[in-house]
């Protein structure tokens, strides 16, 4: 004999498959559940990726802080004595590395192979001047060069730059080539001078491309140049100065606290920003979609669990009869109800089990069907210019998981299970057998 409480044996004795209605409507609320459960770890987990590589790749190219110096308040200059400031910053026991920077848009113009002067390509990346030898301890740019003379030291020798992957594919750039670069403030003088007597062309600086780094995210490998801060510093007549410094932090969630600490020990001739505050827009974004989705993704939950409720309903009128005789028999009202509810929950848990393991196999073969997709149809569902990685990223936390399937189930059985318990509750053993 079984061990099971009769309420959990007839719920599972009213489910089996049975060429009815009730039962068609039965397999649909599961089909309908396992889909809304799975859609919502898909996208929960696609999210998840997202907000979790964007920040990789942000805080990989670009420092945690940079430290910049003022005239007064508001106003910035340059920093004229960034090695003093930079054994300062290293003081700190929350920095792991310094290294100055030039940065700032430049107009640059190349002429590919094979081409004529009317051809030649233009664009105004952002130009990004770096100390080698210290490089290395705020980005990953010295690791992630592909092409070319791969120690950044000597990729910087001479009159030479290196370019991002996107960039090199735009403007048709190889390892090899020149690019001609000039600075706002050679523009700024021509345009100045421009119709005067005196008046004189600057040519621009040509340089060789001897690297092409590619760092994972669109938006630096397509839009930003590198050369030597020797070179960026005589591009913008800054002398032996820089535009400011690049830090890194041993935990960059701690930047906020860490900037405060610094601003103390710099003095007021300096501000400082952090990593959040320039990408607070995106980022803020990511969090606001994210949740956004998970309420919207909830609707099909919600559809299946009204598909469950119809079921159910339909199932109690059909039953009202066994429900008579249970209660006459002795059951009570709460031991009827249950079996409404072991029902619904039942119907619940194969879904939400379902719809995960679909969901976690459609995340381990994304990438290879978003690659199937584009071969077969010509369509890239995700395309790297506008959303920045070259593959979709997903993370399985086991706490979004829980979250999902957990409020998931209990809808289902708050919508699905409540209303019919409450039917069956209600109704009256004589009332049922009046005309059986």
């Amino acid at each position: 004999m079984s061990k099971l409480p009769f309420e959990l044996l007839l719920a599972l004795r009213y489910l089996r498959p049975k060429r009815t209605f009730v039962s068609i409507i039965t397999l649909i609320s599961i089909l309908g559940v396992a889909l809304g459960v799975a859609v919502l770890i898909i996208v929960i987990s696609v999210m998840s990726g997202f907000d979790h590589d964007l920040r990789s790749k942000i805080l990989g190219f670009n420092a945690h802080l940079k430290v910049f110096a003022q005239d007064k308040p508001g106003m910035s200059a340059t920093m004229k004595n960034y090695p003093q400031v930079m054994k300062l910053v290293a003081t700190d026991k929350n920095v792991r590395g310094v290294a100055p920077f030039v940065l700032g848009q430049v107009l640059v113009e190349t002429e590919p192979p094979g081409t004529n002067a009317q051809a030649a390509l233009t664009a105004a990346p952002w130009l990004r001047g770096v100390d080698a030898a210290s490089e290395g301890s705020v980005s990953v740019l010295p690791s992630s060069i592909r092409l070319g003379e791969t120690n950044l030291a000597r990729a910087l020798q001479g009159q030479s730059v290196v370019v991002g992957a996107d960039f090199a594919d735009m403007m048709k750039l190889s390892v090899g080539d020149r690019l001609a670069v000039s600075s706002p403030n050679d523009l700024k003088k021509m345009r100045e001078n421009y119709g005067k007597s005196n008046a004189e062309i600057i040519p621009p600086d040509d340089y060789t491309v001897t690297g092409i780094f590619d760092v994972g995210y669109y938006e630096f490998d397509s839009d930003v140049i590198v050369m030597s801060l020797e070179n960026a510093q005589e591009l913008y007549d800054l002398d032996d100065q820089a535009h400011g410094l690049m830090v890194t932090l041993n935990d960059p969630y701690q930047a906020d606290a860490v900037r405060q600490q610094l601003l103390q020990t710099l003095g007021p001739n300096f501000y400082i920003t952090t990593w959040m505050d320039e990408n607070k827009a995106i980022l803020g974004a990511l969090v606001v979609e994210k949740n956004v989705m998970f309420i919207l993704l909830l609707c099909i939950v919600a559809v299946a669990a009204l598909c469950i409720l119809s079921a159910q309903i339909t199932f109690v009128i059909r039953k009202t009869r066994e429900i008579g005789m249970l209660k006459a028999l002795g059951a009570t009202n709460f031991q009827v109800s249950t079996v409404f509810l072991s029902q619904s929950a039942i119907i619940g848990a194969l879904g939400v089990l379902a719809g995960l393991g679909f969901g976690i196999l459609a995340l381990s073969y994304r990438n290879e069907f978003l690659e199937f997709m584009r071969r077969t149809t010509g369509w890239e569902l995700f395309p790297e210019s506008i959303y920045g990685f070259n593959e979709l990223p997903a993370i399985i936390a086991p706490h979004d998981i829980e979250i999902v399937c957990g409020i998931s189930f209990i809808i289902i059985c708050a919508i699905g299970g409540i209303l019919p318990a409450i039917l069956s509750w209600l109704l009256k053993p004589v009332e049922a057998l009046r005309y059986e």
